[in-house]
This record gives C-alpha cells, sequence and structure tokens, in this order.
C-alpha cells in the first residue's frame, strides 16, 4: 500500500492515471462518496507498490456493541483476531447481566469466520456509568467473587465465547490489590476451561500517577494476573477536553514505554481510537462539548466545508478548521498517516498487537493497512 496526500488540482482520476490503477480502488479503499470530491491534504491509501518483505504476526481486537451494523461486523472481522462485545454487568450479589440486545448472531458469526468472541465485564451502575462502589463491594467478597466467576463460566460455555476482557474503569486507589487478585482468580478459573483473560489499562506514565482513571490500576501486578493486556491509550482528546489529538504519537509511546517497564511486550496490545471530534469554538471548560464523528465522516466534513487538512507533526494527527451558521469548528480525527506511526511502535516494542475503540464505524483503509503491515493471527492465539 502507498499513502498519498492529495495536492490543490488532484482528482480520483488524475491520482489513478499517476499512479495507473482503477478509480475505483481508490473509491473502495477510502470510502469515497459520489461525486469523489477530495480535500486538500487529505491522506488517501492506494493500492500500490509493493508490501513490506518481513511483516510481524501480531493479534488484532476490536470492541462492538450488539446494534452494530451487520455489514459493518461483516467487513470487519476478516481482520480481526478476537472481537471484544461490549458488555456484560454484573450485580452486588456476582448475578451477570447480559447485554439489552442479543448478541448471539455476533458470537456466530465471528465463529464462522474464524474470529474468537470475547465476553467484556464491565462493572456499570443503574445510571450506565462506571461504578466504583460495585467494584469494591466485588473485589473484596470472595463468595460475590466466585459467584461472578461461575455465572462467567456457564454463560461462556452456553454461548459459546472463546474469551474475558475485564474492563474496569475508576477503581478505588485502595481497591488496587484486591482488584489484582480478582483478575487472577478469574484467569486461573477460565485458563482451565481454555479461555484467556485480558485486561484494559488506563494509560499511566508512572507507578503513583495521581488521579481516580489511575490509583486502582497496578501495571506490575496486572500484567501478571492477566493472560494480556490493552494499553487504552486514548482519548488525550476527548469529549469535554479542549480540541487536541485523540492518541499524540508523543503521549502514547510514553505509555507504552512505562508499561514495558513493568509488562512483558508479548502480553500488550496498543490501543487504537477508530473515531475524531468536532469541537464547536471558542472552547469553554466545563461548557464546550465535542461531538464524536467517525474518520470517515471527518473527511466528508473537510470536504463540504472545502477545509484543508493538515497533519501535526508533533501528535502526529490530522487536524482542521471550518465555519459552519457562523460558528467555527476544529476537527482532530485518524487517517492512515497516524495509524502508520501506532503501527509502527507496535513494530519497534515487538508488542503482541492493536486493540481497537471501537469498531463501531467501518474505516477500510485502516484494515487494508493493518493487513499489508502485519500478519493478523488467525484463527486467535490460545493462552
Amino acid at each position: 500500500m502507498t499513502i498519498y496526500i492529495v495536492q490543490p488540482g488532484d482528482s480520483v482520476d488524475s491520482i489513478a492515471a499517476s499512479y495507473n490503477i482503477s478509480p475505483d480502488s481508490i473509491i473502495y479503499n477510502n470510502q469515497l462518496s459520489y461525486p469523489y470530491r477530495l480535500a486538500i491534504g487529505q491522506a488517501l491509501l492506494l493500492t500500490a507498490g509493493e508490501s513490506a518483505e518481513e511483516r510481524m504476526t501480531v493479534a488484532a481486537g476490536g470492541y462492538a456493541y450488539p446494534f452494530i451494523r451487520r455489514f459493518t461486523l461483516t467487513e470487519t472481522l476478516p481482520y480481526l483476531t478476537d472481537l471484544f462485545i461490549f458488555s456484560y454487568g454484573f450485580t452486588v450479589n456476582g448475578e451477570l447481566i447480559p447485554p439489552q440486545l442479543d448478541d448471539t448472531w455476533m458470537i456466530d458469526l465471528a465463529r464462522a469466520g474464524g474470529t474468537l468472541p470475547i465476553l467484556t465485564l464491565t462493572p456499570f451502575g443503574p445510571d450506565g456509568m462506571f461504578s466504583n462502589y460495585l467494584i469494591s463491594v466485588l473485589v473484596n467478597d470472595l463468595e460475590v467473587q466466585q459467584n461472578l466467576i461461575d455465572n462467567l463460566l456457564q454463560t461462556m460455555e452456553q454461548k459459546n465465547y472463546g474469551g474475558i476482557d475485564i474492563d474496569f474503569e475508576y477503581i478505588l486507589a485502595e481497591d488496587r490489590i484486591a482488584f489484582a487478585e480478582f483478575v487472577t482468580r478469574v484467569r486461573i478459573s477460565a485458563n482451565a476451561s481454555g479461555y484467556p483473560v485480558s485486561v484494559a489499562l488506563a494509560p499511566k506514565t508512572s507507578d503513583n500517577q495521581p488521579g481516580l482513571l489511575y490509583g486502582g490500576k497496578d501495571y506490575g501486578l496486572l500484567g501478571e494476573a492477566a493472560n494480556h493486556v490493552l494499553l487504552m491509550t486514548y482519548e488525550w482528546g476527548y469529549t469535554y477536553g479542549p480540541p487536541m489529538a485523540v492518541a499524540p504519537i508523543h503521549k502514547v509511546r510514553e505509555v507504552v514505554e512505562y508499561a514495558l517497564t513493568r509488562i512483558p511486550a508479548e502480553k500488550i496490545n496498543l490501543g487504537i481510537p477508530n473515531y475524531g471530534y468536532d469541537w464547536p469554538l471558542p472552547y469553554e471548560k466545563g461548557v464546550t462539548a465535542a461531538r464524536t464523528i467517525s474518520n470517515t465522516e471527518a473527511v466528508e466534513i473537510a470536504v463540504a466545508n472545502d477545509a484543508v487538512i493538515e497533519f501535526d507533526q508533533v501528535s502526529m494527527s490530522p487536524h482542521f478548521t471550518y465555519e459552519k451558521d457562523g460558528v467555527m469548528h476544529e476537527v482532530w480525527f485518524e487517517d492512515v498517516r497516524s495509524l502508520k506511526e501506532k503501527f509502527s511502535l507496535i513494530q519497534e516494542y515487538r508488542l503482541r498487537g492493536a486493540g481497537y475503540w471501537q469498531i463501531m464505524n467501518l474505516f477500510r483503509a485502516n484494515w487494508l493497512l493493518l493487513a499489508d503491515t502485519f500478519y493478523i493471527t488467525r484463527p486467535s492465539s490460545s493462552i
């Protein structure tokens, strides 16, 4: 694959002629909408050139809700080792709460294509938010834990799941050790039945990093407790924060380098965002809220508003501004250039692979680039 940056005066036809490739391949790879207008500065993935001679074999996982479009999931599954189905909750007694929508069709579709369906466990309270109260009750009560583990294993067998992912956030610092011990108990029980267990980690850069997101996540203990981990290396730019890259590469690198001091590289999956944000300007803390957009939607916004897409050389992320209805906007998103930087980090540190939050919107160029860069383990590797 070749990455081409759109210049003034370019068209799909002129780029195709320059590279002696089909215009249809450009349209398909990059999900261009008729009449196939391009934005200056847009990064296009072209099926041209030669593939890398040596490629790492990596795992690739993606989170999805049961309301994902069947077409999107079908198009994405060939590139996934693991499908993380989001999500199962639990009560204070350890009873398992299934997703509101049926997940059986996702499990069956994943299995049919050789992708491992993973049950994602989350501690959501009645308000749909992460509950550290619920976490605290669970990790400090062995009877509740055992009941939850028994229910997990029963559901795994009944529904043909292939693994468990523990995605707990806002864990109290005083529950740090108890949480790691809970993950260990889940892993021992699940492994005995042939199921791998992973755990999601907030993006820390030091052992004692302050903040509710970080205090309860001990990288060293959790790296030992789980079969593998996901670094949640995104959300520097977020809904209520100031406009900036969602996953700036220099910040992502800091997290990876710290993680490697506590966890073996072969256990680490790098988190990759599959979305961007559109902020109205001026930004006002506590007032401004960005709109979440897909990466393809970001380009469509740039095209519709004749915006020039720029590429920040520090964060290695694309961005642009535009005006609509008298309001200025700033957009940050991911494209094949920013993704290539993240793939290079996986290669540099020989990480286990990548994990995407989330795959609800199809971003075909990402998957084509991923497959051109790595061999994807198919079917999923064992524990």
